[in-house]
């Protein structure tokens, strides 16, 4: 009967391990404290250089206008 028992409990063991890996995980990949900061620098740095951008164009549309 043990024997018996061993057998089957390994191989529901593997069997668990093999969907295992098909499934996939619906959760989010984790993102270190320092990743999310250079990421907010980064989205920081690209504002400020599309609100540059857009401030000379109107000023440039304004010039042209007058």
């Amino acid at each position: 009967m043990n024997r018996k028992k061993k057998i089957n409990e390994t191989l529901k063991k593997r069997m668990k391990k093999a969907n295992a890996k098909l499934n996939k995980s619906n959760k989010p990949r984790y993102i270190s404290k320092a990743e999310r900061a250079k990421l907010d620098e980064e989205a920081a740095q690209v504002t400020e250089t599309t609100d540059v951008t857009s401030d000379t164009t109107i000023d440039n549309d304004i010039e042209s206008a007058s």
